[in-house]
């Protein structure tokens, strides 16, 4: 089976199963604080071609705080969001980026602009080879990444000096290496850290 086929036939269960829960999410989101419920976002895609991520909002609407990367107990995420957001269920909408076919299932999680052109040339041409996707194994292994970036003096800076570059590393191995088998592997393995999880 294809990798498109796959995630085409994927998405579009996905997003016929959970409607009703997704409906319902939408509506509690509305209710817990002011603005809509998605959330979209530029992010950098398959051969460096900009597209928007959508996600459920977990944050209240700006309020002139344009912090890139959201680390610890920060204030502006909302009731809601702290449980969206424990669970990744906020990631849940980018069934309609899979569909779309702006991402895959598994493949490198997409980074804004301008944490890409952080990136080694090199490494930024491989990594942006394939489709980004909405899990991969650095989703995995950094599943508390914004707790562990709240206890450091300054997030950003060690993100890119730290975090950055060993994600960078399982993106290569995912792109050198991948094949259906390994994406299953992958779907797994995040199904099982959300169980972990809870």
């Amino acid at each position: 089976m294809s990798k498109r086929l796959f995630d085409v036939m994927v998405s579009t269960v996905g997003l016929l199963l959970l409607a009703p829960m997704l409906m319902l999410i939408g509506i509690w989101i509305r209710c817990d604080s002011p603005g809509p419920a998605l959330f979209r976002q530029q992010r950098v895609g398959r051969n460096g071609s900009l597209f928007f991520i959508y996600k459920f909002r977990t944050m209240r609407i700006s309020n002139g705080n344009d912090a890139q990367l959201t680390v610890g107990r920060d204030p502006r995420i909302t009731r809601a969001g702290h449980f969206l957001r424990a669970y990744k269920i906020d990631e849940l909408p980018q069934l309609l980026n899979v569909l779309q076919g702006s991402m895959s299932l598994v493949g490198p999680r997409p980074e804004i602009a301008r944490y890409v052109a952080c990136y080694p040339e090199a490494v930024r041409r491989e990594v942006l080879s394939v489709a980004p996707g909405m899990t991969d194994w650095a989703s995995i292994k950094y599943r508390q990444e914004n707790a562990l970036l709240g206890q450091t003096s300054d997030p950003e800076q060690i993100y890119l000096d730290e975090v950055l570059p060993i994600k960078l590393a399982f993106c290569q191995r995912y792109v050198r290496e991948r094949n259906f088998w390994m994406d299953l592997h992958i779907i797994v393995a995040t199904l099982a850290a959300l169980i972990r999880t809870r």
